[in-house]
C-alpha cells in the first residue's frame, strides 16, 4: 500500500515560523515512519519562500528516511531543490511535458536524477488520461465528503477509476496492475479499508497524517 502525505502548514498553530518548524518536523516523521511520498502543497507561498521551504523539506526527508518528495505544480522548484518529482493538478501542464522539462534539465546538468510525476484526478476518465500521458500515479479525489469539499465521488467512482487502468504487469498474486491510483478526500482509519477494497493502491491525506501520530497511523493502515 502506498501512503502519501500532502502538507498544509496552515493547520498548525502559532505564527509562520512556528508553523514551518512543525511542518518540517512532521515531514521528518513521515519519512522516518515509512511513508512513500510527501507532497509540498503550500500554494500561498511566493516562489522564493516555496523554494526555501522545499530545500529544508528535502533535507528533512533525506536525513529521516526514504520518502520521495514531490512539489505541487512547480517543476522548476522541484528541479532547483533536488526533489524527487512534481505533483500536477488537472489544470497544469501534462505529465509528458513535465517529464520532458525534467529530462532536458538533467541533460543540461549532466545528471541522471529520475522524476516521479503524480497528478490529481476527479473522474475515472481523467485517471485514464493521466496514465496515457505518462503519469506515475494518480490521486483520485474527493472520495468521501469533508468540510469544504464538493460532490464527493464515493467508493464506486473510485472503483471505476481503478478499473480503467490498462493492465501492464502481473503482481506476485497474479493480478493485473497498471498505474497506481490513490484515494484522497475525507479518508479516515475507519473508511480507508473501503478504498483499498475498491482497488486503490494506497491512501493520500492531509489531516489523517498531519493531525495524528504518524507511527500509529502507518501501522494501522499497513495492517489493512
Amino acid at each position: 500500500m502506498l501512503l502519501y502525505y500532502i502538507t498544509d502548514r496552515s493547520q498548525f498553530s502559532g505564527d509562520e515560523h512556528a508553523r514551518r518548524i512543525r511542518l518540517l518536523e512532521k515531514i521528518g516523521e513521515a519519512s522516518h515512519y515509512g511513508l512513500d511520498l510527501i507532497q509540498i502543497r503550500e500554494k500561498d507561498l511566493p516562489i522564493r519562500e516555496l523554494e526555501l521551504l522545499a530545500n529544508e523539506a528535502v533535507r528533512a526527508c533525506r536525513e529521516s528516511g526514504t520518502a520521495k518528495l514531490l512539489i505541487n505544480s512547480r517543476t522548476d522548484v522541484a528541479l532547483a531543490c533536488g526533489a524527487d518529482g512534481v505533483h500536477l493538478t488537472s489544470n497544469d501542464i501534462s505529465p509528458a511535458d513535465a517529464r520532458a522539462i525534467w529530462d532536458i534539465s538533467m541533460r543540461t546538468r549532466s545528471e541522471t536524477r529520475g522524476c516521479t510525476v503524480g497528478i490529481s484526478c476527479h473522474t475515472p476518465e481523467e485517471v485514464r488520461l493521466a496514465e496515457s500521458h505518462g503519469a506515475d500515479l494518480a490521486v483520485f479525489a474527493p472520495v468521501f465528503e469533508k468540510a469544504g469539499s464538493k460532490n464527493p465521488r464515493g467508493p464506486e467512482a473510485l472503483r471505476e477509476a481503478c478499473q480503467r487502468m490498462r493492465p501492464v504487469a502481473k503482481t506476485e498474486a497474479g493480478k493485473s496492475a497498471g498505474m497506481p491510483v490513490l484515494a484522497l478526500g475525507g479518508i479516515t482509519l475507519e473508511n480507508a479499508a473501503d478504498c483499498i477494497a475498491a482497488g486503490a493502491a494506497g491512501i493520500a491525506a492531509i489531516r489523517l497524517f498531519q493531525e495524528n501520530d504518524i507511527q500509529d497511523v502507518v501501522k494501522r493502515l499497513r495492517g489493512l
